[in-house]
């Protein structure tokens, strides 16, 4: 998995059709297509805010992202 700009992931994730969202009662995020229910759909200013606070970046593998501590 290689780390990829919050730009860069979000790029990926509209050209996917993905939005940012965080799991509704707890304050982790994650891509979403927007169809589940216990995932509530945020903006992508607040998905970079809380990458920021939380340390978080996005990692690449082979078009599968995912969201974890930085390295």
């Amino acid at each position: 998995m290689e780390p990829v700009s919050i730009e860069a992931a979000i790029e990926k994730a509209k050209k996917k059709g993905l939005r940012p969202g965080r799991v509704k009662g707890t304050n982790g995020i994650q891509f979403t297509k927007g169809r589940n229910e216990r995932i509530e759909v945020i903006s992508w200013d607040e998905f970079r805010t809380t990458l920021s606070e939380r340390d978080l970046q996005v990692f690449d593998s082979g078009g599968f992202m995912k969201i974890m501590k930085k390295t």
